[in-house]
């Protein structure tokens, strides 16, 4: 092994503006953590594209590395848990936020952050998943625990188009659910359609602006990447004992709703945090991404690129000009 290795580093000009390069640095960049793992493949997030452009809310120190998902082969693990050459996974926590993350050669992560590879599915099919298939599979988990069932009726998934929301379609569609994919991209209604969605709506139709603190029920439960007045409107059209899964926020942070759906339906909100989730769930949900919900589609939500491409691909991803999952390859 070298003294140093390759790395997209962000880094702060003088100006206040942000500077993204593929750079030879030294290992002495990498903090002094537990496990060193040399990365093999990396899924490209929203949160990558936030860090890669200075969101201080994201990462707060620069020069940064992002890159929340990360694939590889262990170099070394001082705590003995893993050994030389295991294949393992490291998503989530802090990686890419404040610690080093996937959009390198190696990272430096403790023992607590790293998950084996389960059998069933390669690093590169784990990367495709990545993040977002375990944020997807975490909010079904706990929509199930909470009583949901295929046979309740259908299940929307607002922004299906991104990485989280086609990650939800193809799961949910994998798990017996009847999808309802919603999306303000028409021309992309053929692939929701192919990943697993039985019908496709526009984002009008989970958009109610009527003031009205119920609404006839229209699905059973959903997963919301969106938030504002999309998650209000998916509460207010839930049924009897569904659940709603929130995500993210990609339109609005703020949810202004009404005790009703709650009270009179009975309807669940759930809150998806998958950062920092306790490692036994962790194993768990991996686990069902490699058996139950295996998906047989992969090949149809990913888009493979160099590590040289990384910035070009973030900042296609914070202008949502991306479709599926942004996977890189270092063996390229």
């Amino acid at each position: 092994m070298t003294n140093e290795y390759r790395a997209l580093i962000i880094s702060e000009k003088e100006n206040g503006e942000f500077d993204q390069r593929v750079k030879r640095v030294s290992f002495d960049f990498l903090p002094k953590n537990e496990v060193l793992i040399k990365v093999h493949y990396a899924g490209l997030n929203y949160k990558d594209a936030l860090s890669a452009t200075g969101h201080k809310g994201i990462t707060r120190k620069y020069p940064h590395t992002p890159g929340v998902d990360a694939a590889g082969i262990i170099v070394s693990d001082s705590t003995g848990k893993f050994s030389e050459g295991d294949e393992v996974i490291c998503t989530s926590y802090d990686l890419g936020m404040n610690t080093p993350g996937g959009c390198a050669e190696y990272v430096s992560v403790p023992v607590s952050w790293v998950v084996p590879l389960p059998a069933g599915i390669s690093l590169k099919d784990s990367m495709v998943m990545g993040t977002a298939a375990y944020t997807a599979g975490l909010a079904l988990y706990k929509m199930e625990l909470s009583g949901q069932t295929p046979e309740m009726g259908d299940i929307v998934v607002t922004g299906a188009t991104g990485g989280v929301g086609s990650m939800a379609v193809a799961i949910l569609a994998k798990a017996g659910y009847n999808v309802v994919a919603s999306t303000g991209k028409k021309d992309k209604y053929f692939y929701l359609l192919e990943i697993g969605a039985k019908k496709c709506i526009g984002r009008d139709e989970v958009d109610d602006k009527s003031d009205k603190p119920l609404l006839a029920s229209r699905w059973a439960g959903a997963i919301d990447n969106v938030g504002g007045n999309t998650l209000a409107t998916l509460l207010k059209a839930c049924g009897r004992n569904g659940n709603v899964a929130s995500i993210g926020l990609v339109d609005s942070a703020e949810l202004t709703t009404t005790v009703y759906p709650f009270i009179l339906n009975g309807v669940n909100l759930i809150g998806i945090d998958s950062a920092q989730t306790p490692a036994d769930i962790r194993v768990k949900i991996w686990k069902k991404l490699a058996t139950d919900w295996k998906l047989d589609n992969i090949k149809d939500m990913q888009t493979i690129i160099s590590l040289d491409d990384a910035s070009h691909y973030l900042n296609k991803i914070l202008k949502g000009k991306t479709i599926g999952r942004v996977i890189v390859d270092f063996n390229i």
